[in-house]
């Protein structure tokens, strides 16, 4: 599946600059799953504070996993989210999906997550095929 993208926003696309906020609604349409994901670790970061929240939970069905992959890999609307929401994303696996604050002082943190030490330890074989 790709971005169910309307005919207003093909015009827009086709005339040249799009308009982001156009953008970003048409990915919260389109993906729903990833779109609510990356919501809730938003705002459980910003109640709970902390250098990041991230979600361990596999996604419920092929569906919802593919949205995530969609969301996450694709440079356009992976920076997007990261405007819209005022954070910064990373991502492990097929599920493994963190918020981060924009302030430098996580950045040792975020490095950390994202290292290859941090992905080899994030595998095991019940996500061998996610």
């Amino acid at each position: 599946m790709s971005l169910d993208v309307s005919p207003a926003l093909l015009e827009q696309a086709e005339r040249g600059e799009v308009d982001e906020a156009d953008f970003v609604d048409c990915v919260r349409t389109s993906l729903p799953y990833a779109w609510e994901m990356v919501s809730s670790l938003v705002a459980q970061l910003k109640v709970d504070g902390g250098a990041f929240a991230d979600n361990q939970t596999p996604p419920p069905d092929e569906q919802a996993r593919g949205q995530l992959l969609r969301a996450l890999a694709s440079d356009a609307i992976r920076g997007a989210l990261q405007r819209h929401f005022g954070v910064r994303l990373a991502f492990q696996n097929c599920h493994r999906v963190a918020v981060f604050p924009l302030d430098s002082s996580v950045d040792e943190t975020l490095t950390k997550f994202t290292s290859v030490r941090s992905q080899l330890l994030n595998q095991s074989p019940e996500l061998r095929d996610c």
